[in-house]
């Protein structure tokens, strides 16, 4: 999630004063809205207008809430609000309350760690983790505290269909490694009430590899995994199947079985340029070793056929009776089959295919938003809501059923200097229960804000 892409279309990006006009990819996302009454007639809401506090640059018609920054005093008093602010979940609470669980992509060597809590932590040596904010019906925050400690490089996670949070460490890390005590690489369960319920207790049979993004599937109870790795050998894409499906908070401990996706014929998916492409006969292979106790799973024998890698595999999410998952980016000069700006592909149990949705790049309009996605969103009304991760403007973008991609928000926060200007990339986008809210994270400097406005 922090890694930040070399010099490329960003910076053809950040010099163009790049703003707000739509283009359109290879590919549609209709399937993505089939059923919704609110399908968008054009594309966006109109031109960013710039923000005179120099925060977040909105369409005019929204308005913006600073929630929390890093740095300032936890309402908990268990410390400060940790750095890195990156994937994050919205739950419903009581009374019309919203819960947020947010992710910290702390490293050992962050200097905003996560405050370690009794009962909470994994690892004391660890600096990563997430807190939880309680927000009343007029975004005002009641409470900020630690919701799990001791856990590295939390980055991104997904919801469960119970209601709590799945945090992912994007890391392999072993014990003696950057000084921790313990194995990291693993997912951990988070109540967003109640944080105690859940512990610091570690999913080992989810796998141990560097998690980025899950998705539960509401029917079966499989959980879809993606895993973030930028160099050779690529990242796999799993399913988890539990042996107790279903079963709600704490369900997840009991274990299961960790599996890897093949596509016959197709070893790696940068390979494929052309949305729409769809293949059948998908495969699920077991791993042999999911606690990665010698090899890391994706270097680890499939056997003679292989398996399906891919770079930078992200975002993740459930929609319909489908997988969405993201791969950020391609780039053959690194080792991948083909280069692309972003994909995003589809898969469906039932009939074991897997599609190619869109194809973001390279032909597309350099001076526009719209590349590298990585966490996402469904808007409640029908629309896609993507982060976008790289160097030079940082947008959250919308992506129409048309394939159109909109800028919905633009980072005004200069991290960089005058003359070299840099901004912190967006991550966490969510939506709250009754979809009149946008929630959304800066990723350095750590802040988190509530966005409202004429939603469609």
């Amino acid at each position: 999630m922090s890694d930040r892409l070399p010099a490329t279309r960003r910076q053809v990006l950040a010099g163009t004063g790049a703003s707000l006009a739509t283009i359109a990819f290879t590919g549609a996302f209709s399937e993505l809205f089939a059923g919704t009454s609110a399908a968008l007639g054009h594309a966006g809401y109109g031109p960013l207008i710039q923000d005179p506090a120099g925060l977040l640059d909105l369409p005019r018609g929204f308005r913006y809430k600073v929630l929390s920054r890093e740095g300032d005093p936890l309402r908990s008093g268990e410390g400060t609000v940790p750095g890195n602010h990156d994937g994050m979940g919205a739950f419903a609470g009581r009374r019309g309350r919203v819960h947020l669980v947010r992710n910290h992509e702390n490293r050992a060597s962050a200097p905003l760690g996560v405050p370690t809590v009794r009962g909470l932590t994994y690892d004391p040596a660890a600096k990563g983790g997430c807190t939880a904010l309680e927000l009343d019906g007029r975004h005002h925050v009641l409470g900020e505290r630690v919701a799990i400690a001791g856990t590295a490089v939390n980055c991104s996670g997904g919801l469960t269909p119970w209601g709590t949070w799945l945090t992912c460490e994007e890391t392999e890390d072993r014990a003696g490694t950057n000084g921790y005590t313990k194995d990291h690489g693993f997912v951990f369960e988070v109540h967003p009430a109640d944080p105690l319920r859940t512990g610091a207790v570690p999913l080992t049979a989810m796998g141990r590899f560097q998690h980025e993004a899950v998705a539960v599937d509401p029917y079966t109870g499989i959980v879809y995994e993606t895993e973030d790795a930028f160099q050779r050998p690529f990242g796999l894409f799993y399913r988890f199947l539990p042996n107790r499906p279903l079963a709600g908070t704490g369900s997840l401990r009991a274990g299961g079985a960790l599996e890897a996706m093949r596509v016959p014929g197709v070893p790696d998916l940068s390979a494929i340029q052309e949305a729409g492409a769809a293949f059948d006969g998908v495969e699920w292979v077991p791993v042999p070793d999911s606690q990665a106790r010698q090899t890391p799973i994706r270097l680890q024998d499939f056997g003679p056929r292989g398996i399906t890698h891919a770079q930078k595999l992200e975002g993740c999410y459930w929609g319909g009776r489908s997988v969405y998952f993201v791969s950020s980016y391609a780039r053959a000069a690194e080792g991948s089959a083909g280069d692309h700006y972003g994909q995003v592909w589809k898969y469906e149990p039932h009939r074991r295919r897997l599609t190619l949705v869109i194809v973001f790049g390279p032909s597309s309009d350099v001076r526009l938003p719209g590349e590298s996605p990585d966490n996402i969103c469904l808007a409640p009304g029908g629309g896609l809501m993507v982060c976008e991760d790289g160097n030079g403007a940082q947008h959250v973008y919308g992506l129409t059923r048309r394939g159109e991609v909109y800028a919905m928000a633009r980072g005004a926060q200069n991290i960089g200097t005058p003359q070299e200007p840099e901004w912190g990339e967006f991550a966490g986008v969510a939506f709250s229960p009754d979809g009149g809210t946008m929630y959304v994270n800066c990723y350095r400097p750590g802040t988190t804000f509530a966005v409202t406005g004429p939603w469609r």
